[in-house]
């Protein structure tokens, strides 16, 4: 009997002793339960990626309105920044005219004196005029009745 008879021997002890003592149930239980914790945690995993790729389709949702909103936003303040220069020019024009309007109503009135004035120092001089024509031909008492007959006559006309 050599030794690898006493070894064999010896195995199928050890192995008569582990199946008595019940280690492959226990083997078989902690394989279980092992399979059973990684089934848990994949069905756990799975839960997790469902609802982070729910997040994921929220997120990208609500960046989508976000991004709308500010497009809004954005275009509203455009056509708001429109109207306002509009109604600036629209202003601008109305005061430039109205500024043009009383510019040249001033004008008009300063053509107006300045060709009364010219038209008064006129007859001051043709008075003047007309009174040192008619001092040197006329008496004095004629020609104070004819100078104030003339003046009345030049002043009726230009009122």
């Amino acid at each position: 009997m050599d030794a690898s008879f006493w070894a064999l021997v010896g195995l199928v002890l050890f192995l008569a002793i582990v199946f008595y003592a019940g280690a492959p149930g226990m083997i078989g239980k902690s394989l279980d339960g092992r399979a059973e914790r990684i089934s848990n945690e994949l069905d756990e995993a799975r839960r997790l990626r469902d609802e982070a790729q729910q997040l994921l389709a929220e997120y990208q949702r609500k960046r989508k309105e976000a991004e709308q909103e500010a497009s809004d936003i954005v275009a509203a303040a455009k056509r708001e920044a429109g109207l306002l220069l509009e109604e600036a020019q629209e202003k601008t024009q109305e005061y430039v005219t109205r500024r043009t309007a009383m510019a040249e109503q001033k004008i008009a009135q300063a053509e107006r004196d300045a060709v009364n004035e010219v038209r008064s120092r006129a007859v001051d001089i043709a008075v003047a005029a007309a009174g040192d024509l008619l001092a040197s031909k006329v008496d004095a008492k004629a020609r104070g009745e004819l100078f104030k007959s003339a003046l009345k006559d030049v002043r009726s006309r230009l009122n």
